[in-house]
């Protein structure tokens, strides 16, 4: 039987979870098996990320996306007929040809992100296979394990409404036995942190923000620390559940200082990091620094790195290039990998290698501006990374992803692997 190639590429305008247009992919092949495959959009961006293309005209306050529409229509779709979609490589390194810029700013890497997908996804039916499974074999991994859930239950920064700097306070059950013991532990804390925002705060208090988590009136990090920690007790997971922190501080950087309760130099931050690592469960900390400054995310991995992983997310950019100044620099331990700030699967599978090669860990994480596609659960699993960023177990387009996950571990039955 001859293999199934691609007979069709179809793009369309579709809304992200904040309402937003965003882009979806649908690919058909010549046995008439089809395939989908939506993108993902930041609030809090990295400048090094590959450009997002957006209509820039009246329509949806300029954020339309109707342009990388087209693009995949007119220009990517006649390229890609009759290509194999098990060969995600070349079909990259296809569009990537066709764009020719260093950003994606032709086509958009909206646009090509969406195909790259979409293919990957096609690929995987085409051969009957799981998804996950189709991408451990384009990394050529042989160690698919479920990962660590990483859940921002309190919301700041730019992801929330309130005066709370850090963008997030996540919740850790790295030492469960199982993923879906992992989402139980997480989900009871949520209830139990509801409850204490309830009684403390008011009903204002339990609006949520972009990633599902809880955005109350807290102005300090301590504040927030404090609150996640006393929940995660209450719940009865002190000892298994930990903390970890998305700080985003290139968001309060300004002219050389990052402006708080009070503006703090470089070297402050740094101490006020070490200070909050002594006195909380922190385990993980990411972007503590603004976007280039590879070494102040050096010193303080030298400082508490063995003990604390150090996520360099706004810093790397999912970026071949921007890794390899990281590990030059020791600036990180851990790479965070966002598809949509590169722009194909490939690429994110080499950021992946490149990282794990070098001795680091990866983190495959969503974005605030979210769909329904669950891609990125596959895609932790497939990777073998052990760690994922999800949101908060709300929300129907964070929930997708924990929901395929526990698919995935009923799926995998004995095989089914917790990366404690």
């Amino acid at each position: 039987m001859p293999k199934a190639s691609i007979s069709s590429v179809h793009a369309r305008e579709i809304l992200d979870s904040r309402g937003i247009p965003t882009i979806e992919a649908e690919i058909m092949l010549s046995n008439k098996i089809t395939a989908r495959a939506a993108v993902p959009s930041g609030t809090s961006t990295g400048k090094h990320e590959a450009l997002e293309l957006r209509d820039n005209e009246a329509r949806f306050f300029g954020n339309g996306v109707l342009k990388a529409v087209k693009n995949v229509n007119n220009v990517i779709a006649k390229n890609l007929i009759g290509k194999d979609p098990t060969k995600q490589q070349p079909v990259d390194e296809l569009m990537l040809k066709l764009d020719g810029t260093e950003n994606k700013s032709k086509l958009g890497a909206n646009a090509i992100l969406a195909v790259s997908l979409a293919v990957c996804r096609a690929g995987a039916m085409s051969q009957n296979k799981p998804l996950y499974q189709h991408i451990a074999d384009l990394a050529s991994n042989a160690k698919i394990t479920l990962p660590v859930p990483y859940s921002n239950l309190i919301n700041g920064g730019k992801h929330a409404g309130s005066a709370l700097k850090f963008q997030e306070f996540m919740a850790v059950p790295y030492k469960a036995k199982k993923f879906s013991q992992a989402v139980q532990q997480v989900c009871e804390i949520y209830a139990v942190l509801k409850n204490r925002l309830l009684t403390s705060y008011g009903k204002n208090s339990i609006n949520v923000g972009f990633e599902g988590g809880f955005a109350p009136p807290i102005n300090t990090a301590e504040g927030a620390l404090e609150l996640l920690e006393g929940a995660i007790e209450q719940a009865g997971y002190s000892s298994t559940v930990a903390i970890a922190l998305d700080i985003g501080a290139s968001e309060f950087y300004h002219d050389g200082k990052y402006v708080m309760d009070k503006d703090y130099s470089p070297g402050e931050l740094l101490d006020y990091y070490l200070q909050l690592a002594k006195s909380y469960p922190i385990i993980s900390i990411e972007d503590m620094f603004e976007q280039e400054d590879f070494d102040s995310f050096a010193e303080l991995n030298k400082k508490i790195g063995k003990k604390i992983q150090i996520v360099g997310d706004d810093l790397l950019v999912t970026n071949i290039d921007r890794i390899k100044i990281g590990v030059q620099k020791k600036s990180c331990n851990c790479v965070l990998l966002k598809i949509n700030q590169i722009g194909t699967l490939t690429e994110t599978i080499e950021a992946h290698k490149l990282a794990v090669k070098s001795g680091w860990k990866t983190m495959v994480s969503h974005r605030s501006g979210e769909t329904e596609d669950s891609f990125i659960a596959d895609l932790a699993v497939g990777l073998g990374c052990g760690q994922i960023k999800l949101g908060a177990p709300a929300r129907g387009e964070r929930t997708a992803k924990f929901n395929q996950l526990l698919r995935i571990e009923e799926e995998l039955g004995k095989r089914a692997k917790y990366a404690i």
